[in-house]
């Protein structure tokens, strides 16, 4: 099993013993960048994120260390959120 296959269907900022969706929970599929494949827990996103998506911490970016890789839906209401770039 490659990075790529073993990254699929886990969740962003799930547990490692427990990284798969959970029931009752709504997810959008994070699409390019370092965060590819992950599933994002969109379950309490407001309008304006579900609008102008998210900036998510990760260590694994361009920046690295503190940096966030940002990521917003195709289209307003999408379940595909589309890497944008990171920032620091």
């Amino acid at each position: 099993m490659d990075e790529t296959e073993f990254m699929r269907g886990r969740v962003y900022g799930a547990d490692h013993d427990d990284p798969g969706p959970r029931e009752g929970r709504v997810y959008a599929e994070l699409s390019g960048g370092p965060l590819d494949g992950l599933l994002l827990d969109v379950t309490d996103h407001g309008p304006a994120e579900q609008r102008h998506g998210v900036g998510l911490p990760t260590e694994i970016g361009r920046y690295g260390p503190g940096g966030r890789a940002v990521y917003a839906p195709r289209t307003a209401g999408d379940r595909v959120y589309e890497w944008r770039g990171d920032v620091p």
